[in-house]
């Protein structure tokens, strides 16, 4: 017989408020630049706050919470091998953070995020709107972002689906990854003993990745 369940702390604050500000800044930029719900106006400055979020999202995890540091959910091959054949088979059992499959698309969705952010700052549709940076760098530069900026939408796009059907999976399965992601706890056998650093720390490293991301657009 297996041990009770009970519900313990995996998830910090500026963890969870990452994520769902992602989403709507993802979802509010998509309406933008696919159907002009908002002005480019809007879409740029969207895009500026996803690129510090995303920095501060990098940096984050290497001095954060323990469960949010790469170090605690990034696994090598071997164990990326090893986790996916136990999934398909059902014999996994609730990880306290990110599990390793989990862990890599966590990088996937980040690298996809911060291209399409940083792509924007050197897009340009020979037009009307211009990235901030387009000034700075040579037009087959610039072509090449824009072309990237158009692309890799179509791939951040297939990623956040493959990362609805995980979460709908480990939902059928009994875990509910998006209750756990709002409130941070996570039922679990036992307690993980997660440490947790201050909100203040995170304040401080958003402040300062939101300062560099300023300074950049305002070269341009």
């Amino acid at each position: 017989m297996s041990a009770p369940r009970a519900g313990f702390r995996v998830w910090d604050l500026p963890t969870r408020a990452f994520h769902w500000t992602l989403m709507l800044l993802i979802a509010l930029q998509y309406a933008s630049g696919e159907f002009h719900w908002l002005s480019m106006r809007w879409h740029f400055l969207l895009g500026y706050a996803t690129l510090a979020l995303v920095l501060f999202r990098v940096v984050w995890g290497f001095v954060g919470s323990q469960s949010a540091r790469f170090g605690a959910f990034v696994r090598g091959p071997l164990a990326l091998m090893h986790y996916t054949g136990y999934a398909l088979r059902g014999h996994v059992a609730a990880a306290p953070g990110h599990n390793p499959l989990g862990g890599w698309s966590v990088l996937a969705l980040l690298a996809s995020v911060g291209a399409q952010a940083a792509s924007g700052l050197f897009a340009s549709d020979d037009i009307d709107e211009f990235g901030p940076l387009t000034g700075h760098v040579s037009d087959a530069f610039v072509r090449r972002m824009t072309a990237l900026h158009a692309w890799n939408r179509y791939a951040l796009l297939g990623l956040i689906a493959l990362h609805v059907i995980a979460v709908i999976v480990h939902l059928l399965r009994g875990e509910n990854l998006v209750a756990a992601m709002w409130h941070g706890q996570r039922e679990l056998e036992d307690d993980p003993r997660l440490r947790f650093v201050s909100i203040g720390r995170a304040v401080l490293v958003f402040a300062v990745c939101a300062s560099l991301i300023a300074v950049v657009v305002a070269l341009g």
